[in-house]
């Protein structure tokens, strides 16, 4: 008979146990994402109790059929929740530790031949001479010329030359048997004139990865200005990189935006940059270049010139890899965009766009984000599509939706995103969102300039590129700084028109695009023309 009592209190004691050792494993896991106010998570905390303690009375004793019955149900019910929550928040917290807290940054040398070469490996190119630049990318260069020294085990002779064409006439001609040289300098090598074609006459044997430390400004941790009101200021370079490849690796960036945030007031300021504007570097003593070169040199390069151009210090970096952005995109089950014109596109035929709203699918939403030459703004459009493509993925993002394919989304995130925010820079950010709630106020400017052609640091040769407007390079400076100050600006004052120049088309008209099915075309010769400085702004409902 005792032992019929006491059987009959087991397998309630089971399901007691289980669910109260789930619900401690699901509040570590919610401590350890240090996203949730401490408010929230002893409410939390409570409503877990109090579900223990009625779940164990329901199930004290078997021999109560209905009573256990309802109990058993609802205790496992809630162990397969918090479960599956639990799994969820884990998966969340790895991907924002995976995009966040960057330090390094790859950069690909490789090695180049004659596409008649018979080498078809760097091992191949063993004994032969090989051409590098003079002055241009030498830490990289001769980080990789140390490497292939250690993979030979014997010096490498190296015959220097002082541009870009030179070097691609030395290998050409006879000179040298190979380059090492940075991936990217070929790109911007092959939109020079009378080098277009300069990706058929050579072939890449290998690739030399050069890890590089992104450089800090100061020995201490880089931490946001703080408000006198408790909030954060944030001031943040966002650059969209418009390829497929690896986030971590140091490119041309396409899209160069400058983020001011002030987390009191929920204002957030973009200031979009044209990738052509002609300015000094920061490594380039004075000489001025194409912003969009800046990247070859690395992202540190990108927010120092930056920083210059706009008088700030920029310590913090947000990538985008808009290529990447398909996987997202479909797992939202396609984005809703606002076109501004409507358009077929000219640089992969086949796409149409209609003005106003788009249901875009991933691969639709990338040739939108892609297109410039169907406007005569350009690039400057080509960066207005990409920002109304992002704004339309927080706002799907932020939607029910996104519970369909959660755990597709997360993975997708891996690949797209990069940034040195720190984790818990992140957390606290999220942490006080939910905290306080609010309506983020959104408000975008775009600089102007003047199509010119001149010789820009990186280059051999003259080259279009756009002198900047300074009456909207002051303009942009000076709501960055009412931004700062605390307050409000609105998407009238963002817009009124400033400019005192035009774009200009190059004297030599705008190059057509190659329409083969996934290629860019982009081209450093081509750019829009005459456009005002204009700007665009959105409202995201962040409340918790």
């Amino acid at each position: 008979m005792n032992w019929k009592k006491k059987f009959d209190r087991v397998p309630g004691l089971v399901i007691t146990v289980l669910l109260l050792v789930v619900s401690v494993i699901f509040m570590v896991m919610l401590a350890r994402t240090k996203m949730i106010p401490d408010t929230y998570m002893i409410v939390a905390g409570v409503i877990l109790f109090l579900f223990v303690v009625l779940t164990a009375a329901l199930v004290w004793r078997m021999s109560n059929k209905i009573r256990f019955t309802v109990g058993a149900l609802l205790g496992f019910v809630f162990i397969a929740i918090l479960a599956i929550g639990g799994a969820y928040v884990n998966q969340t917290r790895k991907a924002i530790t995976r995009i966040s807290g960057e330090k390094t940054e790859i950069t690909k040398i490789s090695v180049y031949v004659k596409a008649e070469d018979t080498a078809d490996s760097v091992d191949a190119t063993k004994g032969d001479t090989y051409g590098i630049l003079q002055a241009l990318d030498r830490t990289n260069t001769d980080g990789a010329v140390a490497h292939l020294k250690s993979q030979f085990d014997t010096d490498v002779n190296t015959v220097e030359f002082p541009g870009l064409t030179e070097l691609a006439d030395g290998l050409l001609n006879g000179q040298v048997q190979a380059l090492i040289l940075n991936q990217a300098y070929v790109e911007v090598l092959s939109e020079m004139e009378g080098y277009t074609d300069i990706q058929s006459k050579i072939k890449e044997v290998g690739t030399v990865d050069v890890e590089n430390v992104i450089a800090e400004k100061d020995e201490e941790p880089v931490k946001p200005v703080e408000t006198a009101g408790g909030g954060k200021i944030y001031t943040i370079y966002i650059s969209g990189i418009d390829t497929r490849g690896e986030m971590t690796a140091s490119s041309r960036s396409d899209v160069n935006i400058v983020a001011t945030i002030n987390t009191e007031t929920k204002q957030i300021l973009l200031v979009s940059t044209p990738r052509d504007y002609f300015v000094p570097l920061s490594i380039s003593n004075g000489a001025k270049d194409k912003l969009t070169h800046a990247g070859i040199y690395g992202i540190d390069v990108c927010m120092d010139t930056l920083g210059m151009l706009y008088d700030e210090d920029i310590h913090y970096y947000f990538r985008v890899n808009f290529g990447g952005f398909t996987k997202i995109i479909d797992a939202l089950g396609g984005i809703d965009v606002d076109s501004d014109y409507e358009f077929d596109s000219r640089n992969i035929l086949g796409w149409h766009y209609n003005k106003g709203v788009n249901h875009l699918d991933g691969e639709s939403a990338l040739v939108f984000a892609r297109e410039r030459y169907a406007f005569s703004e350009g690039d400057r459009q080509r960066g207005k599509n990409q920002m109304a493509v992002i704004k339309a993925v927080i706002a799907k993002a932020m939607s029910p939706d996104i519970l369909k394919n959660y755990s597709s989304v997360i993975e997708g995130l891996d690949g797209c995103f990069g940034t040195n925010i720190t984790y818990e820079e992140i957390a606290e950010i999220l942490q006080d969102q939910l905290k306080n709630g609010g309506t983020w106020n959104v408000v975008t400017y775009s600089v102007n300039g003047t199509g010119a052609k001149e010789k820009p640091y990186s280059l051999s040769q003259p080259a279009y590129v756009m002198i900047p407007d300074e009456t909207t390079v002051d303009k942009a400076k000076e709501l960055m700084a009412k931004v700062r100050d605390g307050q409000t600006i609105t998407q009238d004052e963002a817009a009124s028109d400033t400019s005192t120049q035009d774009m200009g088309i190059p004297e030599d008209g705008p190059i057509t695009p190659s329409p083969v099915p996934g290629q860019e075309g982009s081209s450093d010769a081509q750019e829009g023309t005459a456009a005002d400085a204009a700007a665009d702004t959105t409202t995201a409902d962040s409340a918790a």
